[in-house]
Formats: C-alpha cells, sequence, structure tokens
C-alpha cells in the first residue's frame, strides 16, 4: 500500500486499535492474524526488539515477510533497535506499510524520516517515556506518525505510565492537525479514554486483546471508549 493510501485508511478509520502482535501466539501466527483479520482489525504492531536497544529479543523481517501476502492489514513496523537506517530497506522489503524508530537510536532522525517518506511508507518517530517532547519537536513537521511510550520499551504487559497523556495533548497542541499520534503501552478500556482526549488517533494494544478469548469484542470495546472520548474536529 502507498504511504498516501495508508495515511488516508489510517485517518479515515480513526480511531484505530492496532493489536501489538509481541503478545500473540507465536506458535500459531499465520492463525492469528486470519483470527484479527475476522475480528475486524486494521492495523497489526509488529514490535521489533533487537537486545542492545532494549533488553530482549523478539523477531525481525523474515518473520514479518511470509505474513503479508496473508492480510490487507496495515503492517506498522516499530523498530526497537540501534542503528535502524541500516535495516530500513529490510522492513520495506518485508511490506511493511509504516516504519516507526526512535528518536533515542539516532542522532538526527530527520535524513531517515525523509528515506522513509521517499521510499513510499509512512515516516513515524517514537519517544520513551523519559524523552521530553522537545527532543522530537524539530524532527514533528517530518514526521506522518509520532509514537508516544506509555511503558518502558521492550516488554509487554506493563502498566500504564500516566505521564503520557500530557505528552501526547502537548504534540497535538503543537503540531498539524493531520499527524498521526499513536499511544503504545498499557492501553485498555481504562487508559483508552485519556488518550484519546489528549489526541490520540491510533492505540497499540497487546495483552487487552489478546488475552481475551473474543478479539473481536477487546478490539470493538476499545474502539468505543476512543470514539467517545476524542475530541471533536476542528472546523
Amino acid at each position: 500500500m502507498s504511504r498516501q493510501a495508508s495515511l488516508h485508511k489510517l485517518s479515515s478509520a480513526a480511531p484505530v486499535i492496532a493489536p501489538s502482535m509481541l503478545k500473540c501466539d507465536f506458535g500459531d501466527l499465520a492463525s492469528e492474524v486470519s483470527t484479527l483479520d475476522d475480528a475486524g482489525s486494521q492495523v497489526l504492531h509488529w514490535d521489533v526488539m533487537d537486545g542492545h536497544f532494549v533488553p530482549n529479543l523478539s523477531y525481525g523481517a523474515l518473520t514479518i515477510a511470509p505474513l503479508r501476502h496473508r492480510t490487507q492489514q496495515i503492517f506498522d513496523a516499530h523498530l526497537m533497535i540501534s542503528e535502524p537506517e541500516r535495516y530500513l530497506d529490510s522492513f520495506l522489503e518485508a511490506g511493511c506499510d509504516c516504519i516507526t524508530f526512535h528518536i533515542e537510536a539516532v542522532p538526527d532522525p530527520i535524513p531517515l524520516l525523509e528515506k522513509i517518506q521517499q521510499a513510499d511508507c509512512v515516516a513515524g518517530l517514537a519517544l520513551n517515556p523519559g524523552t521530553p517532547v522537545e527532543k522530537i519537536e524539530q524532527a514533528i513537521p517530518y514526521c506522518d506518525l509520532v509514537l508516544v511510550m506509555s511503558v518502558e520499551p521492550g516488554f509487554g504487559g506493563q502498566s500504564f505510565i500516566p505521564s503520557a497523556v500530557e505528552k501526547i495533548k502537548r504534540i497535538r497542541q503543537t503540531s498539524d492537525e493531520s499527524l498521526l499520534i499513536s499511544v503504545d503501552g498499557g492501553i485498555s478500556p481504562e487508559t483508552i479514554g485519556p488518550c484519546a482526549e489528549a489526541g490520540a488517533n491510533l492505540f497499540v494494544a497487546g495483552s487487552t486483546i489478546f488475552e481475551t478469548n473474543d478479539y473481536r469484542q477487546a478490539i470493538e470495546e476499545m474502539h468505543n471508549i476512543a470514539e467517545h472520548h476524542r475530541p471533536p474536529l476542528s472546523c
């Protein structure tokens, strides 16, 4: 899917609930993707960890690529890795529609954001809980998406860090209306409302979906709460 097509799909479908594949059953990965299709999911969030930038290992482009032909969902690759520019081509070749890397992993994010966009892919920039919004402000005009981490990156199942809400609000107040703001970590029916109210429109959820027996119900419940809390569109 082209960059513009992905942006249109994400914007028009917002608020979007993106299942974090870090929490899925990797022993039955293809079936999990099919079940999420049936549940109405539109975005699969791939948490890529290298054991260096974060203290854990997950999977890479070789795991993602064989699943590309099995679904029409947007593939959102979240690169929690050092030197993300070294691995960009492999994730593009795997069919990822959105690629997000961390401000903490690069000295200057703008050239890589531009390179991702030039590859006809949605370009995202993430910041950790301890990183102030000021660190990314100069790069925001070059972003299609900003990802606010509401847990420390590297492990699933952590508790939501409330200060993420103020970060989302600050980014939304100082950015173009078209910017996608994603939030990742501890997203549940209890935490999604304040994030939506602050201006987030893409919500990454792992345990809240995968630890239930009904993915559709979990996704729809959070979508409805986010829809109820989202701020009105400006004229």
